[in-house]
């Protein structure tokens, strides 16, 4: 929303004369507003005139169009800007006073004519413009001067809104409305360019601050003056209907007025200072009927449209459309209506799109003299709905969408036509429509000092009222029962919002200024640090980001198609999740039951920008839905739910264990002058996943694993005290194909919830006595895991075995068909002695005895 501080200040009381632009900025951020930008127009120094255009060459010889002007810039002798006209800067400012079309006071003397050569064409012999003479600065230090320039000399610039800053429009010059001033006059002061323009962005609570009668009321309140509502308007008794109107659906309308304005002269121009205001709020001057309805739109935020009363058809009808129909909008679209589509129409069909746009069909045009006003009041739902349908935003949809006054209405239509047939001739119809039942805002009940100990502050006696009072609630104080002092607070008809006791206090809080606000900050008590849960989930993803695992946050929600490229089974578990009632994307609007398809999808996006080789990792929440869950309880928020309700709302909570997930994709080792690298495979997987296990100080049983999206023959099953709690290896080929994943891609995931916490830390045990190292193979069948046999050689060792590592897998003749050997290299220690030779003989001895025992296997000589 773009304001004129000249504009804003008029509908203040006795404002202070001094106050700056900065200022009033300052006071708007003060009360909670965002002021974007401040913009002074200008500066523009030296001579900047009125003109009157004399006579018009055109010069032909040039590829584009040039015209030769002649343009009265004043009388000789007489200072540029001297001339003075009658409805002066003053007056003219204030566009509803006075005689509209004021006598102009000529200048005596000779004219003073210069020749200016110019390129647009916009304007006629006769036409006032805005003329730069030489001397004269523009802003971005644009220095006018006398120069020859197509054959003529050009003793000037006749210049365009933009040129001025006054807008953005550079399609023509700046042709200002007949009668306006006489040539010679200042046109800094005619144009008001000392003037500034302050910028606000407003968020959607605060709908009433879309017009200058919100964001006056707010600058009083700042400021702690008296207000002038533009508002406030007697409204003369009706006569009958302007033209007879229906709703149909009161839900999407809930009041309609219509005034008419008959043998109405469209060939009157809009007033400078109306045009001045719209160019300076953004808004460009279309035709004085247009442009009153967008200025009092601007002024007391009531969006309105005008209709040909000869183009409209029987009686008038709000209702929503029907499947199919069309209509042609103001901007020369056919758009094809969705029955939730809010639409005006008549004996014809729809003539408009409620809040939105108005339709071709009716549109004013500049033969128009029989013209019908009207002002509605809209579903901010609905027309938002329908702006985003259509994608077709407008300066009325902004307001409708954050709720507009309904008292507004018939006072804006009252407002407009007044003020048409001040500026043009014409007649007022004796009838207005005005249907609906717009909703009052209820009262609100609040104790007295609820605002200050919201606060934390003693505000001083009769604040909370005053404060409520300002911002246009009715206030009554009173007692209750028990002698605690209340007010009660009927909200102004532009306040919806106000709904609930918070309300108020904000309303109070905001307008006494935040900044009184002490910001003391709560004793802490002493913590207690980190629960046992984070500590292990920090030391996971420390010990994962050391082994080179890059953590990432994947987009946490899944669809349909996820689970089909996992080429999970149609009765899998993981495909029974939880739906979200308004999905970011709709293709993906399911919460996660494995991390997996998340981490793919950033393999799938590394590797398309041409990163290949990739060790990703992610620790988060999972939700893992029970076949019969609870339906989640309405639980109101009047109130504190009670302990049943908060245990119902537990209840129906999913689980939502924490789990963590690797991919592994491309090189684990890069190549370079140190050797060829190694693809990541199965193995890399597994590692991390036991990385994982002891840093959570735990031991896993690895045992062949077989579930989707794993590859059957290359996938490890993890467990814990005969619990699973995770797999991993190299994905299905298919898998791979379907998701676009490097060939061989492998991933790991684990239940970190079910994996029970124990008070053991992974740390290093420095013994000062040295090892004994033997080595030691066995023969097993090819069926027999390999994890089988290091736990049965680590049992048999007992308490004097360090560490077993396998080192070598050998299978052909010299082992026999279905054999296969594996080779340990086994480290032996005591704590408290040196260990001796024959000792750990023993104990190697004992570890083939229990293999032997456990897997049938033998000792390879």
């Amino acid at each position: 929303m773009r304001i004129p501080v000249s504009w804003l200040v008029q509908h203040l009381v006795e404002p202070p004369a001094d106050i700056t632009p900065e200022q009033l900025a300052e006071a708007f951020v003060r009360i909670g507003l965002e002021v974007e930008s401040v913009d002074t127009l200008g500066p523009v120094t030296g001579p900047l005139v009125i003109g009157r255009v004399v006579e018009i060459e055109q010069l032909t010889e040039f590829k584009k169009p040039i015209r030769f002007c002649r343009v009265e810039v004043g009388s000789l002798g007489q200072p540029a800007g001297d001339a003075t006209a009658g409805g002066a800067d003053n007056d003219a400012d204030r566009p509803f006073e006075g005689d509209p079309n004021p006598a102009v006071r000529e200048s005596g003397g000779e004219p003073d004519i210069r020749g200016i050569v110019c390129g647009a064409s916009n304007f006629v012999e006769g036409d006032l413009v805005v003329v730069a003479l030489p001397g004269a600065v523009l802003p971005g230090d644009f220095v006018i001067s006398s120069r020859k320039t197509y054959g003529r000399i050009s003793d000037g610039m006749i210049c365009s809104a933009k040129e001025l800053n006054l807008g953005d429009d550079h399609s023509g010059i700046l042709v200002l409305p007949s009668g306006t001033a006489v040539p010679g006059t200042d046109a800094v002061e005619k144009l008001g360019l000392t003037d500034s323009v302050i910028e606000l962005a407003i968020t959607p609570d605060r709908g009433y601050c879309f017009s200058l009668r919100g964001l006056a009321r707010e600058m009083a309140c700042a400021l702690d003056l008296s207000f002038a509502d533009p508002a406030v308007l007697d409204l003369p008794e009706s006569d009958g209907d302007a033209w007879p109107v229906r709703i149909e659906d009161e839900t999407a309308c809930s009041r309609f007025v219509f005034r008419r304005i008959t043998g109405l002269d469209p060939t009157t121009p809009t007033p400078w200072v109306i045009r001045r205001r719209l160019m300076l709020s953004g808004i460009r001057s279309i035709s004085l009927t247009v442009d009153l309805t967008n200025y009092v739109m601007l002024e007391v935020g009531q969006p309105l449209h005008a209709y040909d009363a000869s183009k409209v058809r029987g009686t008038v009808v709000v209702r929503k459309a029907v499947e199919g129909e069309k209509l042609e909008t103001l901007d020369g679209q056919t758009r094809t209506l969705d029955p939730d589509d809010i639409v005006i129409c008549d004996d014809t069909g729809p003539i408009g799109l409620a809040g939105v746009m108005g339709g071709a069909k009716t549109e004013i045009g500049p033969t128009s003299t029989d013209i019908l006003i009207e002002a509605a009041s809209f579903d901010a739902a609905n027309v938002a709905r329908m702006v985003r349908r259509h994608k077709l935003p407008s300066e009325a949809a902004k307001r409708f969408e954050r709720v507009v006054d309904p008292a507004l209405p018939a006072v804006a239509a009252e407002r407009v036509v007044k003020t048409l047939l001040h500026w043009a001739e014409g007649g007022l119809h004796r009838g207005r429509t005005d249907v609906g039942d717009p909703q009052v805002p209820a009262a609100v009940t609040m104790p007295l000092a609820l605002p200050d100990e919201v606060a934390g502050v003693r505000y001083a006696r009769g604040v909370t009222a005053r404060r409520l009072q300002q911002i246009g609630c009715r206030v009554e104080v009173g007692t209750t029962d028990d002698g605690t002092a209340v007010v009660k607070a009927t909200p102004p008809t532009w306040r919806s919002d106000l709904v609930q006791a918070a309300d108020l206090v904000e309303e109070v809080l905001r307008l006494e200024g935040y900044h009184t606000i002490p910001s003391i900050l709560p004793s802490v008590p002493v913590g207690r640090g980190l629960s046992d849960g984070q500590r292990r989930r920090r030391a996971v993803s420390r010990a994962m980001a050391s082994a080179g695992y890059t953590e990432i946050l994947p987009f946490p929600f899944a669809g349909k198609a996820d689970w089909d490229a996992l080429n999970l089974p149609a009765d899998d578990a993981r495909r029974r999740t939880m739906r979200l009632a308004n999905p970011l994307e709709a293709d993906r609007g399911e919460m996660v039951t494995t991390l997996l398809p998340g981490l793919l999808d950033a393999v799938v996006r590394n590797v398309a920008r041409g990163h290949r080789d990739l060790a990703l990792f992610h620790i988060g929440q999972v939700v893992q839905p029970t076949e019969e869950q609870a339906p989640m309880p309405q639980v109101g928020v009047t109130q504190r739910p009670s302990d049943e309700q908060i245990a119902a709302l537990f209840a129906a909570l999913p689980p939502q264990p924490l789990h963590v997930a690797s991919v592994l994709a491309g090189k684990r080792e890069l190549s370079g002058w140190w050797g060829a690298g190694r693809i990541a495979d199965w193995s890399d997987a597994v590692s991390v996943a036991l990385l994982v296990a002891e840093t959570a100080g735990v031991e896993l049983q690895v045992a062949p694993g077989d579930l989707a999206p794993w590859h059957p023959g290359r996938c490890a099953r993890f467990s814990v005290d005969g619990t699973v709690v995770g797999h991993a290896g190299e994905l299905h080929p298919k898998v791979v194909e379907a998701l676009g994943l490097p060939k061989r891609t492998c991933a790991m995931e684990l239940d970190l919830d079910a994996i029970p916490l124990t008070d053991r830390r992974p740390s290093p045990k420095i013994s000062a006595y040295p090892p004994v190292l033997l080595d030691l193979a066995l023969v097993v069948d090819s069926t027999v895991p390999a994890a089988a046999v290091t736990d049965a050689v680590r049992a048999g060792a007992g308490e004097l075995i360090e560490d077993v590592r396998l080192f070598d897998v050998f299978t052909g003749e010299q082992v026999g068909e279905g054999k296969r050997s594996l080779a340990f290299s086994l480290r032996f220690r005591a704590p408290d002695r040196t260990l001796t030779v024959e000792e750990a003989t023993a104990a190697r001895d004992a570890a083939v005895a229990e293999a032997t025992s456990r897997v049938g296997a033998e000792l390879r000589s």
